[in-house]
């Protein structure tokens, strides 16, 4: 988790930075130059970045403002430090959500976000050790039932045997009308 500060070389940047640090978060600093900000941006996927508009203004806004709708930095919090008043409503207006600071509302801000982030860590962190344990207790579980033997299965009885079907009796032959029945002889 860091912090993307974008400031141009001054002497009074270290100054600026140590009290950014104070906050406990992990500062990365480089200069709002392209292509190498926003290549350190993609590298170290900042939850936040910080852009100081006391040295080229015009520039900083340009920065903020592609920072602001990169794929990559969109959805981080964009923080902006001394920001010249005469340009602080051109700045509210294209950059609805980004917020102007002091380095100390800054570092308040940074120290809660780092609270905040390692709160979310260490919840992520227990959920997967109690789904380890769960995965454990259930892989021993399977073992101990392959280890048991087989519970002997209940003899289902034979099916009922049907009757054989009775033969069916011829039905007698009955004599053609033109041949005549002949009476039969006692012997």
């Amino acid at each position: 988790m860091s912090v993307l500060y974008l400031a141009f070389e001054t002497d009074e940047r270290p100054g600026r930075l140590q009290k950014l640090q104070k906050s406990g978060a992990h500062i990365v600093v480089s200069e709002p130059r392209w292509p190498g900000f926003f290549e350190l941006a993609k590298r170290e996927k900042p939850y936040a970045i910080a852009i100081d508009f006391s040295q080229a203004p015009s520039h900083a806004l340009e920065t903020a403002d592609y920072m602001s709708k990169a794929r990559e930095t969109r959805d981080a919090a964009l923080f902006l430090l001394r920001v010249p008043s005469d340009r602080l409503e051109a700045v509210q207006k294209r950059l609805p959500q980004a917020t102007p600071v002091t380095e100390n509302e800054l570092s308040g801000k940074l120290a809660q976000m780092e609270q905040e982030a390692e709160a979310r860590a260490r919840q992520k962190k227990e959920a997967a050790a109690a789904a380890k344990k769960a995965a454990r207790a259930a892989a021993r579980a399977a073992a101990a039932e392959k280890t048991r033997p087989a519970p002997a299965a209940k003899a289902k009885p034979a099916p009922k045997a049907k009757p054989a079907p009775a033969p069916k009796k011829k039905a007698a032959k009955k004599p053609s009308p033109t041949r005549k029945a002949q009476p039969r002889k006692k012997k």
